[in-house]
């Protein structure tokens, strides 16, 4: 019985011994309160978010903007959070660490702090860049849509910036050997400098917004999607993305159609040569009077409309139309040059004439008295052969030496 009471106190001992000590010098049961506290933590989040969530959008809903609504709504994940790192914070303290597991810890909730508050900050630039908008009045929208990526940019290089001083790791030198680093990629990476310095370019001058319909001489045509930091999105009429260097954007000469005026109808209308004068002039003041009371056409100063005749063609008298739309919609320009085909067609055909179509006359001599002359093949001779047209011409064919 000695023995087994002496067995039992010793295993007593033991456990107590592995209760107090537990891991890296830490007993279990501060190490199960700590995990008891994160537990918690979890759980009390939920309710956390929605007592305080739920408090601040009574008070938003009480303003008249907007913006604070948003705001909260983009801010319910960061501040879930916080609890956590809170049950953390208080699960270390319960640990009673000592050295560089304390260090260690420390860093941690630190690191998690910071990383709270940027996750906060980065997910307000969305609900705060909806303000920025406004400057799209005197900056283009592709200048403000850069605006918000360097701020993205810069809300996560601070904060991890913030995070690598935390754990000791010094930014000064990383910084300046990045600037050596930089110094030996730009080398090697002119082109992405390049482009990088047109898209600025492109942007400042205002040469085209994303929606707008452009072409490039030799290069591209269709609608602009994006404009990126190294190039621009262009989508063709057929569907297919073209991904376009900003350099050559910004080099060659660009048509932006988006902001034309107007737009333009340039005819040569042909009518027979048999069309009388007063026909002609009859067709010139109809389709004159057409265009001025139509208000689908701008006949007004601001650009030029000319109704005359204009040349005699090879096979028509050719009548010039040259007028502009005051759309600028490519389908309702369809639909006004349609509706004026027809209208002038009837007027040609209602003033007794119409179209010419091309053609040619051809002119040809009578023959000469008498039977045309009778063709001889002459000999051949030092291997080759000889034709000789009739006496009329004074044309020679020598043919190839003979294969037999």
């Amino acid at each position: 019985m000695d023995t087994i009471e002496k067995l039992l106190r010793q295993f007593w001992q033991l456990a107590l011994e592995a209760w107090d000590k537990g891991q890296l010098g830490t007993g279990l049961g501060r190490i199960l309160v700590a995990l008891g506290i994160i537990l918690v933590a979890v759980l009390v989040r939920k309710l956390f978010v929605r007592i305080v969530i739920g408090r601040l959008r009574k008070l938003a809903a009480r303003t008249r903007t907007q913006l604070d609504d948003k705001a909260l709504s983009v801010l319910e994940r960061p501040m879930a959070f916080i609890p956590v790192v809170a049950g953390i914070y208080f699960a270390v303290d319960a640990l009673a660490l000592t050295g560089a597991l304390n260090l260690f810890a420390d860093r941690l909730v630190r690191s998690l702090v910071v990383w709270a508050i940027f996750w906060a900050f980065r997910n307000l630039v969305p609900p705060v860049s909806r303000s920025l908008r406004q400057l799209e009045k005197h900056f283009t929208v592709s200048m403000v849509d850069w605006l918000i990526k360097a701020i993205n940019v810069a809300l996560v290089l601070i904060g991890g910036a913030t995070i690598l001083e935390i754990w000791g790791i010094r930014i000064g030198p990383i910084i300046a050997g990045l600037g050596l680093f930089g110094v030996a990629v730009a080398l090697g990476a002119q082109d992405l400098f390049k482009n990088l310095i047109a898209g600025m370019l492109i942007i400042a001058e205002k040469r085209f917004n994303p929606g707008d319909w452009i072409k490039v001489a030799d290069e591209v045509e269709g609608t602009v999607e994006t404009i990126g930091f190294r190039s621009t999105l262009i989508r063709q009429f057929d569907k297919a993305p073209v991904y376009v260097p900003n350099a050559r954007l910004s080099d060659n000469s660009l048509v932006n159609y988006s902001r034309m005026s107007h737009r333009r109808i340039y005819w040569l209308i042909g009518v027979e040569y048999r069309t009388t004068i007063a026909q002609l002039r009859a067709i010139r003041d109809r389709i004159a009077d057409y265009l001025h009371q139509n208000d689908a056409f701008d006949t007004t100063p601001a650009v030029p409309t000319f109704v005359h005749i204009d040349r005699f063609g090879e096979s028509s008298i050719d009548i010039m139309v040259y007028c502009f739309t005051r759309t600028t919609a490519w389908g309702e320009w369809l639909a006004i040059k349609e509706t004026l085909a027809c209208e002038i067609k009837r007027i040609v055909e209602t003033a007794g004439t119409a179209f010419a179509f091309p053609s040619r006359s051809l002119y040809m001599e009578a023959w000469p008295p008498g039977a045309p002359e009778v063709f001889m093949p002459s000999q051949a001779t030092s291997g080759s052969r000889s034709r000789t047209l009739p006496s009329s011409s004074n044309t020679k064919i020598t043919n190839p030496p003979s294969m037999a």
